[in-house]
């Protein structure tokens, strides 16, 4: 084992208060020398706004660190010259997009790619026929969905994140959306290219059995799983075994020193 991915929230914070030993971890593990990047689903933010939520729980972060849906959708819609741009992404995600040929909002046509992310609440009726009626228009129009999270853990309880969503369009639509955020292989492979390190020497960290190890299994890694965050009772009686059960980020040096003996 040579590097790690850490997932962010559920690991270092929940609900919005740090999880203890999260900043330790941190620390210690740069300062054995470990590459690491931070590897996310959250869409609803900018990779800066990341970095200072987690400089805000002890832990200095370079937005550079920060792997997340919305600049990995960014970078490729930029790579294939895509035309008429839409999005369905927060503001404070919509600075990941700029200098894109984005279409105005309201545009019912014209779409090259229609992006989806986390609106919460801001999802309804309107937003969800809206982003129908441009893949409709337009049967070549990409689907790009920012993760596919079923839910996430929010100060008062679990909400619905970005999959349902996607899935319903992608259902009405007749369109396979291009995944970009766990668990998605093409995600984790810009992860790994980031690190620079064989899949196989790779460590991810998360609380989400199937999006983290799960994920991070497939596409080579080993995968260890945290008691924080959203994880439940029976995520250990799933079909993903993890490589690794910690109660939390904090156990993470121990097991590594372990592990790595």
């Amino acid at each position: 084992m040579r590097g790690i991915l850490f997932d962010i929230d559920g690991v270092f914070y929940n609900a919005g208060q740090p999880i203890e030993g999260g900043a330790a971890t941190v620390a210690q593990m740069r300062a054995w020398g470990v590459p690491l990047r931070f590897l996310t689903n959250t869409s609803t933010l900018s990779r800066q706004d990341l970095a200072e939520r987690l400089g805000r729980f002890g832990i200095p972060t370079a937005p550079e660190e920060i792997i997340h849906p919305p600049s990995a959708a960014a970078a490729w819609l930029r790579a294939q010259g895509v035309q008429g741009v839409a999005l369905f992404v927060k503001a404070s995600a919509a600075t990941e997009f700029a200098g894109l040929p984005l279409l105005e909002s309201g545009a019912e046509t014209g779409a090259g790619a229609v992006v989806v992310g986390d609106l919460g609440e801001e999802w309804g009726y309107a937003a969800l026929t809206r982003a129908f009626r441009l893949l409709h228009a337009n049967p070549a129009a990409r689907l790009i969905a920012l993760g596919m999270t079923r839910y996430w853990h929010a100060p008062d309880g679990l909400r619905l994140d970005v999959g349902p969503f996607a899935a319903l369009l992608a259902m009405a639509a007749e369109r396979e959306p291009l995944v970009l955020g766990k668990p998605a292989p093409q995600f984790f492979a810009q992860a790994i290219a980031a690190l620079g390190l064989p899949a196989n020497q790779i460590v991810m960290v998360g609380d989400d059995v199937d999006g983290d190890v799960g994920g991070a299994q497939r596409a080579g890694m080993q995968g260890v799983l945290v008691r924080t965050g959203k994880y439940r009772d029976g995520d250990l009686d799933r079909s993903v075994r993890p490589d690794g059960v910690l109660p939390s980020v904090a156990a993470l040096p121990d097991w590594w020193q372990r592990e790595a003996g």
